[in-house]
């Protein structure tokens, strides 16, 4: 058994590699715009070959939507309540064109709903293993283009929901005539905070019955246009808070862990403001442990005991 190993991140857009050596340290990260939806020529291998090239034959886990039904090679989703050691059980391995055995990390379905995830519980693995109190009664959130709310019961992710917020934001001010022929936004916090604090005030109507003020604030000359980019986002990502605290996904007396790219979390934590909630953001580099713990949970690597 080694204990190195290649993890890779590999989402629709990016696709992200890491070098571990002992111990689950990362030695070098890739980084490519060779998503599932944005591969070369060469399709899945020439993309693989890119990303592992001239680095040691030693086992590769790989999570996201590279085991989707688009992806790679597709991978059953596991029903929640779902721990890693389940996630590690249920991994799908094949052969890669350069002889290397790839693994590939099952997503996660939510019956309930129902709703699906590739890639976040590796995430969560990760978040889990650096809080640990958050393994017995936690709630999780994962801002991004489709944002990921998680509950966490005794180390198992229990169930989870999915908010289009991002993809909304881009669809709205890029193209419909809420964000038609306006200039070059500026950061304007103000504008983010009322946008927020609208979504929260918008009760059972909820954000659709608000989201037009967009542009009559413009039109009335309240809000410059300049501005109108982030009274949208705030208005979005506030009133996906409203949503997530109105059908009980969280308890607003617990802290929320959060991870996620920072500018992101950045606005998230202004906007949490507006609802007085708790909100911790989790380091970087959640994914990467994750996949290394899911190794070792695995038997793909063992840590070399230190001297």
């Amino acid at each position: 058994m080694t204990t190195q190993l290649i993890g890779l991140d590999w989402g629709s857009t990016h696709l992200r590699a890491y070098r571990f050596g002992e111990r689950g340290l990362v030695e070098e990260v890739r980084t490519l715009s060779c998503g599932i939806r944005e591969l070369p020529a060469g399709g899945f291998a020439e993309a693989f070959m890119q990303a592992v090239r001239e680095w040691p034959q030693v086992p590769v886990l790989a999570c996201g939507m590279v085991g989707s039904r688009n992806g790679w090679l597709e991978v059953p989703y596991l029903d929640t309540p779902t721990r890693t050691d389940r996630l590690a059980a249920a991994l799908k391995p094949f052969t890669a064109p350069d002889g290397r055995t790839v693994h590939l990390v099952p997503g996660l379905r939510d019956p309930g709903r129902p709703d699906v995830m590739r890639g976040e519980e590796t995430q969560v693995a990760g978040v889990l293993a650096q809080f640990p109190a958050a393994s017995h009664r936690g709630q999780l959130l994962l801002p991004g283009t489709h944002s990921k709310w998680v509950t966490v019961r005794d180390g198992a992710i229990t169930g989870f929901a999915t908010v289009m917020t991002g993809e909304l934001y881009g669809l709205l001010s890029r193209h419909s005539i809420l964000g038609a022929s306006l200039p070059p936004a500026v950061d304007d916090d103000a504008a983010f905070r009322r946008g927020a604090a609208t979504a929260r005030d918008s009760g059972a109507a909820g954000v659709l019955s608000r989201v037009f003020s967009a542009r009559t604030l413009m039109l009335d000359g309240t809000l410059a246009p300049a501005s109108v980019a982030d009274y949208l986002s705030g208005l979005l990502i506030g009133d996906e808070l409203r949503v997530a605290l109105a059908a009980g996904w969280i308890d607003a007396r617990e802290p929320l862990l959060m991870v996620g790219d920072a500018a992101l979390c950045s606005r998230y934590l202004k906007a949490a403001e507006a609802y007085g909630l708790q909100l911790t953001r989790a380091p970087d580099a959640t994914t990467a442990r994750g996949l290394w713990l899911i190794a070792v949970e695995a038997g793909l690597v063992t840590t070399r005991a230190t001297a």
